[in-house]
């Protein structure tokens, strides 16, 4: 028997591991039981609690007899009177109150023509033809349907040899109206168009709107040579967009551009 234990060898101890504590050890901790049921039991009753405190509020308040109300600092507002529809009622008639200038004839906003001015052409242009007026037609048609464009209302005249073409380009919210004003607005100081940062209108955030004066006249061969100046402002929806022509090349009085713009933005 010795010989074999010999021959076998020293047997494998196996690898330590975590010890087992003693369930007999006096001084091991004993386990709790019972400690989750506690908790649900207190989160039950704070839960019932707050529904029957709000069950009571209520229940106080519905029997309270209401509390009146200050009187009104005008007793009787300006109201249109409510008439029966009829052959002559029209979406403005009904929503009289909620409705704004913006939303009616747009042409009947844009401003006259001086007197001697002779108009070339007026009323709603349609997006189609609207878009032509851009260089890259096909990206400007696709980009203001996808800004909201809803109408175009535009008044040309000319007096002698300047030529004024004025837009209310009308979108059907802010954000629409706020592109195209800011895509405009971003090329203007470049040297083929203006070539210059242009100035703002006078009670118009600068964001809002300017006016540029180009810096040099556009000249062709076998014509003379054209001035141009530009307005270009929001108020609310709508982008007033206003083209100035000296088609002899003379100089455009800045102020003479300025008074446009600040005369179409009163009638807005």
């Amino acid at each position: 028997m010795e010989n074999e234990i010999q021959e076998s060898g020293t047997p494998e101890i196996p690898p330590a591991g975590p010890a087992i504590p003693d369930a007999t050890d006096p001084t091991r901790a004993p386990r709790r039981r019972g400690r989750g049921r506690t908790t649900l039991l207190i989160a039950a009753a704070l839960v019932l609690g707050a529904l029957a405190g709000t069950v009571t509020g209520y229940a106080v308040q519905y029997h309270r007899p209401p509390t009146a109300l200050p009187p009104l600092a005008q007793q009787k507002p300006d109201a249109p009177k409510a008439l029966a529809p009829n052959d002559a009622t029209t979406a403005k008639s009904i929503n009289a109150n909620r409705w704004h200038k913006a939303d009616g004839d747009l042409t009947e906003l844009l401003i006259e023509a001086p007197a001697g001015a002779k108009v070339e052409a007026e009323g709603y242009d349609t997006l189609d033809s609207f878009a032509t007026s851009f260089e890259e037609s096909g990206d400007a048609l696709r980009t203001n349907v996808q800004d909201g464009f809803r109408r175009l209302a535009t008044r040309v005249w000319t007096q002698g040899d300047v030529l004024v073409e004025v837009r209310l380009v009308q979108f059907r919210d802010f954000t629409g109206a706020d592109l195209y004003q800011v895509s405009q607005a971003s090329y203007m100081s470049e040297k083929k168009y203006a070539g210059n940062d242009g100035v703002a209108v006078p009670g118009v955030p600068a964001e809002l709107g300017h006016v540029w004066i180009y810096s040099e006249a556009h000249t062709e061969p076998g014509y003379m040579p054209v001035r141009e100046a530009r307005a270009i402002v929001r108020r609310g929806d709508i982008v007033l967009d206003i083209y100035y022509f000296d088609k002899r090349g003379r100089a455009i009085s800045e102020g003479d551009v300025l008074d446009l713009a600040k005369r179409q933005l009163e009638r807005l």
